[in-house]
């Protein structure tokens, strides 16, 4: 079962403002995931920098030394790392599907035949 030319021959039938309101809810649900990813970033930015900064003042000697908190520090560095680039990756696909989709909503609004409301038609 080919669900991408299933879907093309249905778009293809469909009214165009159906498929312009099917777009408008899934930008929606893309800038909702593109909001997530960018708390996921900012999570991962607190974990690289708290934890960066717990080993520095460790090793500086400011606070004493203790091995659990030093393993919570690097597994925060390299955690936060881990899920920045995931997210980063992520951000990028969403947005690239937001430019799409928004392209895909520019060309059908641009295939109606809307008319300009107030000049000289009553």
């Amino acid at each position: 079962m080919n669900i991408e030319a299933e879907d093309a021959r249905s778009s293809e039938i469909e009214d165009p403002r159906d498929q312009i309101a099917r777009l408008e809810l899934r930008l929606e649900e893309l800038a909702e995931a593109l909001a997530r990813c960018r708390k996921f970033r900012l999570i991962s930015q607190i974990a690289i920098a708290g934890g960066g900064a717990w080993l520095v003042v460790a090793t500086t000697g400011l606070i004493r030394f203790d091995p659990v908190a030093m393993m919570a520090a690097i597994a925060g560095v390299i955690g936060g790392i881990v899920m920045y680039g995931s997210n980063a990756t992520t951000s990028q696909e969403v947005d690239a599907e937001i430019k799409n989709a928004e392209a895909r909503r520019a060309e059908l609004i641009g295939s109606l035949e809307l008319r300009v409301v107030g000049q000289g038609e009553f």
